[in-house]
This record gives C-alpha cells, structure tokens and sequence, in this order.
C-alpha cells in the first residue's frame, strides 16, 4: 500500500515571498517575473520565515485597481489578506482539500512544526494530483476488463 499524500509532498517548496513593508507595485512585479497568482507575506525572525499573510493578484485588483487608489504609496500590509488558512507539512490531501473547499482557498501555505513557512499548495497541484489518480482508475479498469477477457475468452 502507498503511503498517504501530505501537504509537504504536494506543495512548492520554492514560494514567492513578500514583507508587509513591500510597495504593492514592487509586489505585483515580482509575482509577474515569478509568474504566480500568489505570494505569501512573511515577518523573518532569526532566518527563519514566518506566515503572516496572503497577497493574490485578485487582492491587487480588487483593493486597488477597482477602486481607483493609486498604488505607488501603498504597501502589501495595507492589502494582504490576514485570515489565511494554513496547512501542516503532516497534513492529508483529504484535509488540504476539505480545508480549501471550507474556507474558500485555492491557495493555502505550508508551514513546519514551529509555524515556519515551508512552502505553498495550491489547488492546480492537487487536481494535478487527483487527475494523475483518476487516470491510474481508469487504467485499473481498463486492465481489469482484460484479465476478464484472457480468463473467460
């Protein structure tokens, strides 16, 4: 049998960061040349990065763009979503996935036993995931209809 999927198997462990004092526009073209949705914020205490909050593309758009601000003087603090759910490195892709679908998420950081940031999973990895499953299935079906029709020609 197969050992279970955590979230610290599923997620990137190469994770665009910010810091609360980052401008957003200085944010926005970082997650351009990363090519990402998403960047967590993070406060470093003693080289180690700690989840404070969540910066999405949407957040910029919404926050700033719909509403008119002028973006150069603003700051990720000012915008960032603080109520992010987090998962554990030990966590299940059930509960990865039961906690997106609660809270709403398609992105959710990783964090270790002292809270510290160890990358991020995102709900593009893990349909990857349950798509790369459903194939297996599909082919145990498949394979399943064979055998039948080599024992019972």
């Amino acid at each position: 049998m197969a050992k279970q999927l955590t979230a610290g198997d599923l997620c990137k462990r190469k994770v665009t960061v910010a810091y609360g004092h980052t401008s957003v526009v200085a944010a926005a073209q970082l997650m351009r040349e990363d090519h990402v949705g998403a960047m967590v914020v993070v406060d470093e205490q003693n080289g180690t990065r700690h989840v404070r909050g969540i910066l999405t593309d949407r957040d910029i758009v919404m926050a700033v763009v719909a509403t008119g601000l002028d973006p150069e003087p603003l700051r990720v603090e000012d915008i960032m979503s603080e109520h992010l759910v987090t998962a554990n490195e030990s966590d299940s892709l059930l509960d990865v996935t039961q906690a997106m679908r609660e809270h709403g998420v398609r992105r959710m950081p990783v964090v270790g036993q002292h809270e510290e940031l160890m990358g991020i999973v995102t709900l593009d990895d893990v349909l990857k995931i349950l798509a790369q499953e459903m194939g297996w299935l599909v082919a145990a079906m498949a394979a399943s209809v064979q055998y039948e029709k080599a024992r019972r020609p």
